[in-house]
């Protein structure tokens, strides 16, 4: 059972992360280039220091894996993994598809997600065990019946995100999905989550891209896994799945490894 001062902790690093990130939306930043030729502002190396500002004061002995400034104690018993702009592309060109993203390992397990949109004010929070919980204008949490890939919102984020290995499987996916749309990083899983999208499907993806999805989309009653239905690990390979409704799963993974 996940206590109540661990989420109240993540929602209040969203909020440290989200006054950080609202002045500089739409604002002249300088942008740089990483390693990976990705955008990364000053807003995403802010936010990540005012979550891990926070985490730090509250719980000492946890450990702390952040896109920006790299791993703390990662073998620790609970692990925050943390990406403050889940989006950074968006976030620079002025669209509202991006989040901030705060989740928590329990022994590697995703326990707790917050997927936080600072701009629109919307929040999902998951919790295992629990029903998702949305705040925003509108929307309730919960995914949709959705059991043929045939009728299936499918969303993914970049088709270029794919290695040569890994398109023939998204292609037989997306030719057998009702329609397909691009972009929305974090975002998509929401809409998962709010029963508006019932597919998502990405590839290279990190640990801090999504620890936190798990919980949200899993409380609202979805499944996260792996390309092949794997649980998801620290181990994984990068392709990752979601499902509004379960039983999309084993199709859905048909698809992907032409099985």
């Amino acid at each position: 059972m996940i206590r109540y001062p661990l989420i109240t902790a993540a929602e209040e690093a969203a909020d440290a992360a989200g006054a950080v990130i609202r002045p500089l939306f739409r604002s002249a930043l300088l942008v740089e280039a990483k390693g990976d030729a990705s955008p990364v502002t000053r807003a995403d190396r802010e936010a990540e220091e005012a979550i891990r500002a926070l985490i730090g004061e509250r719980f000492p002995d946890h450990g702390v894996i952040g896109e920006e400034h790299g791993a703390d104690r990662p073998d620790a018993e609970w692990v925050w993994v943390v990406d403050p702009i889940d989006g950074t592309r968006a976030f620079v060109t002025g669209r509202p598809l991006f989040g901030s993203l705060i989740g928590l390992l329990h022994q590697g397990v995703p326990v707790l997600g917050i997927i936080d949109q600072p701009v629109t004010g919307e929040r999902w929070v998951g919790v295992k065990g629990r029903p998702t919980r949305f705040r925003g204008p509108m929307g309730t949490a919960g995914c949709r019946p959705c059991a043929a890939v045939g009728e299936a919102e499918l969303s993914c984020t970049s088709p270029d995100m794919f290695t040569e290995a890994d398109r023939p499987g998204f292609e037989r996916l997306r030719r057998a999905a009702r329609r397909v749309t691009w972009g929305g990083d974090c975002y998509s899983y929401g809409l998962a989550a709010l029963g508006l999208v019932d597919i998502v499907c990405d590839s290279t993806m990190k640990i801090w891209d999504w620890a936190a999805l798990v919980p949200v989309v899993e409380g609202a009653g979805g499944r996260v896994t792996g390309w092949r239905g794997e649980a998801l690990t620290a181990e994984s390979d990068g392709r990752v799945l979601a499902v509004g409704d379960p039983a999309l799963l084993e199709e859905a993974v048909g698809l992907l490894t032409d099985r």
